[in-house]
């Protein structure tokens, strides 16, 4: 049996740059996050209200701590402007020590 993980990166699609850097910005000063990537130049190609959707969006790649979701996704749902935005945590299964280490005082 493996021990739950210590980390998780999450991620979040968003409209815009302005509304994925307004949504990192408030979980990483909140310490809901310890660091939001916001990678731009994403086109996502989904099923929305039964038609096929193809718009341009930001990814944001969080990393934070298991325990922290609930308010990361509550938070997100709250700040952005999609009905139902997409909140994915991954476990981390490895890392460098110095920056788990870093995560987790980061969020504490």
């Amino acid at each position: 049996m493996t021990s739950p993980p210590d980390a998780v990166v999450f991620l979040v699609t968003a409209a815009s740059a302005a509304e994925g850097e307004r949504i990192a910005t408030t979980l990483v000063e909140e310490r809901l996050a310890a660091c939001v990537n916001v990678v731009s130049g994403v086109v996502s190609t989904f099923r929305w209200e039964g038609a096929v959707q193809r718009e341009p969006e930001v990814l944001l790649i969080g990393k934070t701590r298991p325990e922290r979701m609930p308010a990361v996704i509550a938070r997100v749902q709250a700040l952005h402007s999609y009905s139902v935005p997409e909140v994915l945590a991954l476990p981390i299964l490895a890392g460098a020590g110095p920056y788990l280490a870093w995560l987790r005082d980061a969020t504490g």
